[in-house]
């Protein structure tokens, strides 16, 4: 019962975390909608109006950091789908054989022009809508890419203009749950190496994998927050802030994959019963404790001299660990905390040629 009272402890503490990363995005969506729909369908009286909340919420939701690009996407979808389905339409007719020539030929010419899955979706969707029309339906060829440039550019605006997130505050948000998953399970990977508990190291493995969503979230957000300091005249004076988190970022992920090909060797030196010197497992848990206080100076808005500090003393350790007779998983796990120790110094502000010079890489 404690148990599963802990496990629904988390999930609930993680959906709420969930909620304040993508609340802002939600308020975004549905501002963006009620505002396509009545642009679309009072101002410019367009008979097929649903297409244009629809719009808005898919620029919104479906590509948090980019916007704008996937506006333009949505737009070259649809006009790609009118020209091919108004050309074979007017040729061949409508119903479902044409339906299905139609959107094959839209798609086809999508990809001829390196057009990713969000054109070949509104191609193929556009075509759809045009194939399957009656003849004596009014033309929907006009009114669909007018849907699509209303609730493209709506979603843009509202956005960066009318509700732009906050950059520093929605990155802080996504970084610090990550990070603190990315520590503690080095810490459950390096107690379990100190006691020989194989166990307990193939569970933080299997909880690193399954955080490969999670980070891929944060950088999701990270360049969300980008997008916004670049383009929102609201956000600029984030600009410089920003930077520096996007160059950790960079350097963050590279650390993740890493350790967590760390934590891999670490169960494989456990299964094949290799020598563990102390200063192995206190070198990935002093590489943990730096991650944890590099985001608190982030927090802060202080240069990371602690956690720089802190890593170095996880190198230390692992030196003296190559010291000792260290079988052929004990050396890859070394050569893995120089490595990781190497990224975190170039989050910290370091340039490449500083952090290979203290790090030993």
């Amino acid at each position: 019962m404690r148990d599963a009272l802990a496990t629904v402890r988390r999930f609930a503490q993680e959906a709420v975390e969930r909620l304040r990363r993508y609340f802002i995005v939600a308020l975004q969506a549905g501002l963006a909608a009620g505002l396509s729909w009545y642009v679309a369908n009072t101002l410019l009286h367009n008979p097929q109006p649903l297409f244009a909340p629809a719009a808005a919420v898919g620029t919104i939701a479906a590509a948090i950091g980019n916007r704008v690009r996937r506006t333009a996407e949505l737009l070259a979808g649809v006009v790609l789908g009118v020209l091919v389905g108004d050309l074979i339409i007017a040729v061949i007719g409508s119903g479902p054989v044409q339906t299905g020539l139609v959107v094959a030929v839209a798609i086809s010419v999508a990809v001829i022009f390196r057009g990713n899955g969000a054109v070949m979706v509104q191609a193929g969707s556009t075509a759809v809508l045009l194939g399957s029309v009656e003849p004596a339906a009014p033309d929907l060829a006009v009114p669909r890419t007018a849907n699509a440039l209303v609730g493209g550019g709506i979603a843009v605006v509202v956005a960066l203009l009318l509700l732009p997130l906050n950059p520093v505050r929605v990155v802080h948000r996504a970084a610090g749950p990550t990070l603190d998953l990315f520590a503690n399970q080095l810490t459950a990977a390096a107690q379990a190496l100190a006691t020989g508990d194989i166990e307990r190291a193939d569970a933080a493995l299997q909880r690193l994998q399954a955080a490969e969503a999670e980070r891929k979230q944060t950088t999701e957000i990270v360049a969300a927050a980008r997008e916004v300091t670049a383009l929102s005249p609201w956000r600029w004076r984030r600009r410089a802030q920003l930077r520096r988190y996007e160059n950790a970022s960079t350097h963050l992920e590279l650390a993740f994959t890493n350790s967590r090909n760390m934590v891999r060797r670490v169960v494989a030196l456990l299964d094949a019963r290799e020598p563990v010197p102390p200063d192995l497992p206190a070198a990935i848990e002093t590489f943990g404790q730096s991650l944890r206080l590099l985001h608190r100076d982030f927090l802060a808005g202080r240069t990371p001299e602690i956690a720089r500090s802190r890593a170095l003393d996880a190198v230390e350790a692992v030196r003296r660990a190559r010291d000792t007779d260290l079988g052929f998983s004990g050396n890859i796990v070394a050569s893995q905390v120089f490595i990781v120790v190497n990224e975190l110094l170039q989050a910290a502000g370091m340039s490449k040629a500083e952090a290979d010079q203290v790090a030993g890489v």
